[in-house]
């Protein structure tokens, strides 16, 4: 089984490499399932449930998040919209599950690939230099005792790479892989752990790479020269799509390789 997981879609600029790119590299990676980071499909900032609807169509199965998932207020009512509704396409976007309980939406998903083989999506959020929510490590202890799937794949949304990589060493052998988001900037460290599970600290962005982590270079060069508030807008030019493709066995959910990938 190979899964392909994108890095964090920035804006239009995001979305439109995302939709261009994608049937080329399911097609040449012979992918079985594909899933992506769309917290910031909005113009860089949350998403829309148009924008979610918009990247479901273009072949995304599940949509994970992370701190940007509330700025547009029309998420709460569309997560809302799959209460009592198990095929709702709401329920494939994703809020870290250690946000308080009672809110809206879910940190998980399980689901099936369209050669039949189950598999879950984790997501989960960092607390290091981010809101304080929920222990995530403990959360995902929790979760991991419900779900079925062998095959699961974990975005832990963080900030700190030790965070990230403590969750990648916490969860080898249970998990299919721990995949890193928020940063928007690629690491180099893909690689299998000893007991079965690919990791990487972060998967980068796909979005405009001629700004700063996505934003217009001058508003943020700006910010650093004055201090001054600033409202953020995103980039434009030199999009990629960044993601990496795992190789995993389906029967026994644990990797055998993990692919960085850059597209522009």
């Amino acid at each position: 089984m190979r899964i392909l997981f994108i890095g964090d879609i920035f804006g239009r600029p995001g979305r439109s490499v995302v939709k261009e790119r994608l049937p080329s590299l399911v097609a040449q990676h012979s992918i079985d399932l594909v899933i992506a980071n769309g917290e910031n499909a909005a113009a860089g900032f949350g998403i829309t449930p148009p924008l979610a609807e918009e990247l479901f169509e273009m072949g995304i199965e599940v949509l994970t998040s992370g701190n940007h998932i509330w700025d547009k207020r029309e998420i709460i009512d569309y997560f809302q919209s799959a209460d009592g509704h198990p095929h709702s396409p709401a329920r494939r976007l994703l809020r870290p599950a250690n946000y308080p309980s009672g809110m809206p939406g879910t940190g998980v998903y399980e689901g099936q690939t369209r050669g039949k083989v189950p598999y879950a999506v984790l997501n989960l959020q960092g607390r290091v230099f981010m809101t304080s929510n929920d222990d995530p490590f403990r959360v995902a202890d929790e979760l991991l005792k419900g779900i079925t799937p062998k095959v699961i794949l974990v975005d832990i949304h963080a900030e700190a790479t030790s965070e990230k990589i403590a969750m990648g060493w916490y969860l080898d052998g249970r998990v299919t892989a721990v995949i890193g988001t928020h940063t928007h900037v690629p690491t180099a460290d893909e690689r299998v752990l000893p007991n079965g599970t690919a990791y990487i600290t972060d998967v980068g962005m796909s979005g405009p790479y001629d700004g700063v982590i996505g934003v217009r270079k001058e508003l943020i060069i700006n910010r650093f020269l004055t201090n001054m508030p600033t409202r953020f807008e995103a980039a434009t030019g030199d999009a990629r799509l960044s993601a990496v493709v795992i190789d995993c066995d389906e029967n026994t959910g644990k990797a055998r390789a993990i692919e960085r990938l850059m597209a522009t």
